[in-house]
């Protein structure tokens, strides 16, 4: 029986990934680094720690990966206050399973993004437990932040269903023992593998109800 969700934000709850593309990419290029898919796809997924540490040690970036790090989340939460890329049926899809489940966030992003995004969005309240991967060991695809988020909830992974949208999202839920509810980012979707490994695929959000989370137990 399920008795917690998790989501993850990025591709799920905002449309973000581009956003990031597009800072990382302009701060990279400003600093005469590297940026390319090949970049663009690995940083994927990890924490704020690995990925600033990429760019500096892999990308070319010569800033300390400490400096990386509080540049580019200060032009994202620029970027946010601007305008929040919610993706549609964000709002009521948190809400419609928030009657029925404690929620937890499990998430890539940085605290102050996290934070940022939920009040922007108005979702604050509907979530008991959000964690950053900046606040476990290791980021997604390992397990550590949704291993963490079900901890803070108070509920066994294995009683947790997981909504998440990329690779490594997929990857890391499963990992934890969860039930993975995937919805593919049409931008920067999954590979097959790790979409095989979804217990349920569906279109949008639209489709994200109570039903089926039950049905995926």
């Amino acid at each position: 029986m399920i008795e917690a969700v998790v989501f993850d934000m990025d591709g799920v709850l905002i449309q973000s990934e581009e956003v990031w593309d597009e800072v990382r990419e302009a701060y990279v290029r400003e600093c005469g680094g590297r940026y390319d898919e090949e970049v663009q796809r690995a940083l994927m997924g990890m924490s704020s720690t690995e990925w600033s540490r990429y760019l500096h040690e892999v990308a070319g970036v010569p800033d300390e990966p400490e400096v990386i790090n509080e540049e580019v989340v200060r032009r994202m939460l620029e970027r946010y206050g601007e305008r929040l890329p919610l993706i549609h049926g964000a709002v009521e899809a948190v809400q419609r399973l928030a009657g029925r489940y404690p929620l937890g966030l499990a998430s890539s992003s940085n605290r102050p993004l996290i934070d940022a995004v939920l009040e922007l969005a108005g979702l604050t309240e509907y979530f008991r437990a959000t964690v950053s991967s900046e606040e476990v060991a290791r980021g997604k695809p390992a397990p550590d932040v949704y291993l963490e988020a079900a901890r803070r909830l108070g509920v066994a992974p294995e009683r947790s269903a997981a909504v998440e949208d990329s690779h490594g999202g997929i990857r890391s839920a499963k990992a934890a023992g969860m039930r993975v509810i995937a919805i593919p980012n049409p931008s920067y979707p999954p590979d097959g593998e790790s979409l095989a490994q979804a217990d349920v695929t569906i279109r949008s959000l639209a489709e994200l109800t109570p039903e089926l989370i039950d049905a995926a137990d």
